[in-house]
C-alpha cells in the first residue's frame, strides 16, 4: 500500500500533554512575569486571571470557588480525597487506570473503613444504579485510558454525600452538571493544551462546608492543605509563570473561538470523523463499544494486531505521536480528540492508519 499524499500538519495526538492550539507560538505569549516573584501584584493578577478566565468559560456556577493547584489533576484529586473523605462511606467508579488509582489510594492509604468500588471493565461504565447518594461518590468524568465517558442522567442523583468529579479529559470538551457535583478537578495539559504541573479545585458550596467542619484523622502535608487564599491565587507552591502566561493563551484561544460550546463541537466533529472511519475498517473498533459512551476526547481504539508496530511507523514518518493505548489498557491506539485537534488533522491521519496496519500485516511472520 502506497503512503498517502496528505499529512497532518500537526502530528500531535498525544493524550497528555495534548496538542497546543491552532496557531500557537511561543513568541506570542506574555513574559513579562518571567523571574518575577509569583507574589508580585501583577504576577497574582495573572494567577488571578487563570481563575476566573476557567470559572466563566465552564460557566462555573458563582458560587463555586477555584483554585490552582501543584502536581497536575493529580495533586487536585489528591488534595480532595485527603481532605475531605472521612464522614461518610465512600463509593468510587474505577472503570480506568485512574479511578482504579482512585479507589486504591482511598482503600490502601487513606484505609477508609466504608468504601465500595464499582469497577468495570475497559471501555464500559459500573453499574451506576448501585451508587449509593448517601455515601460520598469518587468518579472520573471521563476514562482518559479506556475511551468511555459518563454522560448527565437520573443516576447522579443529589444526596447527602459529596461527589468528587475527576475530569481532566472532560472539562473544556463536554458539559458537566455542576449542580450535582460538588468537587470538580482538571489540569492545564488537556482540554487547552497547556504546559503540564499545574492543576484547577473547585469545590461547591457543600464541600467547603464539609473543609470548615471535617478535620481527617491523619496528618495532612502542607502540599495537600486548601486554603482560602488559593482560590484567590495564593498558590501552595511556586507556579511556573510560563506556564501560566501559556495557559491564558489557551483560555483566551478557547474565548475566541465561541467559548465552550465551540468548544464541545470541535472535540464532537472529531469523534465523528473517527467513527465514520471506524464503521467500515475491519481491523479497529472503538474500545467503548456504546456509542452513547464514547469520549470525544480520549478515542481509544481495539486494535488486536500489530498496535505498537502501527504506532511507531506513524511516529517514524511524523504523521502522528504518542498514540500508543495506555499501558494498562487493551491493545491499541488512543488518539486525542479534544478542541485543539483540528478536524481536517483527524481526518488526514485515518488513510495513515489504514497504511500503517497494512505495511505492519505485510511485514509480520507468517503463521506456520
Amino acid at each position: 500500500m502506497t503512503k498517502p499524499a496528505l499529512r497532518p500538519t500537526n502530528p500531535c495526538f498525544s493524550s497528555g500533554p495534548c496538542a497546543k492550539r491552532p496557531g500557537w507560538r511561543a513568541d506570542a505569549l506574555d513574559t513579562s512575569m518571567l523571574g518575577r516573584s509569583h507574589r508580585a501584584p501583577a504576577a497574582r493578577a495573572q494567577l488571578a486571571e487563570v481563575i476566573d478566565r476557567s470559572a466563566a468559560l465552564l460557566q462555573m456556577p458563582s458560587d463555586w470557588k477555584l483554585g490552582i493547584v501543584p502536581a497536575s489533576d493529580t495533586g487536585a484529586v489528591e488534595m480532595a480525597l485527603w481532605s475531605l473523605l472521612g464522614p461518610r462511606p465512600v463509593d468510587v467508579l474505577a472503570f480506568e487506570s485512574f479511578s482504579a488509582l482512585w479507589a486504591a489510594d482511598i482503600t490502601t492509604q487513606l484505609k477508609l473503613p466504608a468504601i465500595r468500588t464499582l469497577s468495570a471493565d475497559y471501555g464500559t461504565l459500573p453499574d451506576l444504579s448501585a451508587i449509593d447518594p448517601a455515601h460520598d461518590l469518587v468518579l472520573a468524568w471521563n476514562g482518559t485510558t479506556s475511551g468511555a465517558r459518563l454522560t448527565d442522567g437520573p443516576w447522579l442523583r443529589r444526596g447527602d454525600g459529596l461527589v468528587i468529579c475527576d475530569a481532566t479529559s472532560a472539562a473544556f470538551a463536554m458539559d458537566l452538571p455542576w449542580d450535582r457535583l460538588d468537587v470538580v478537578t482538571w489540569s492545564w495539559q488537556k482540554a487547552l493544551g497547556g504546559e503540564a504541573g499545574h492543576g484547577m479545585l473547585a469545590m461547591s458550596p457543600r464541600a467547603l462546608a464539609r473543609l470548615a467542619e471535617h478535620t481527617p484523622t491523619w496528618p495532612l502535608p502542607k502540599i495537600f492543605r486548601i486554603t482560602p487564599g488559593m482560590f484567590r491565587g495564593d498558590t501552595i507552591n511556586t507556579p511556573s509563570m510560563l506556564c501560566v502566561a501559556d495557559a491564558l493563551d489557551g483560555l483566551r484561544w478557547a474565548e475566541s473561538v465561541g467559548g465552550l460550546p465551540a468548544l464541545i463541537a470541535r472535540a464532537e466533529a472529531n469523534l465523528a470523523a473517527i467513527a465514520a472511519w471506524e464503521a467500515h475498517t475491519p481491523w479497529a473498533s472503538f474500545l467503548a463499544a456504546d456509542p452513547a459512551q464514547r469520549s470525544p476526547t480520549s478515542i481509544c481504539l481495539r486494535v488486536p494486531d500489530h498496535a505498537p508496530r502501527i504506532a511507531d511507523l506513524l511516529a517514524t514518518e511524523g504523521v502522528a505521536h504518542d498514540i500508543a493505548s495506555y499501558r494498562d489498557a487493551p491493545p491499541g491506539l488512543r488518539i486525542w480528540g479534544g478542541a485543539t485537534v483540528e478536524t481536517a488533522n483527524i481526518e488526514a491521519l485515518l488513510p495513515w492508519l489504514d497504511w500503517a496496519h497494512a505495511t505492519a500485516s505485510a511485514a509480520a511472520p507468517a503463521m506456520v
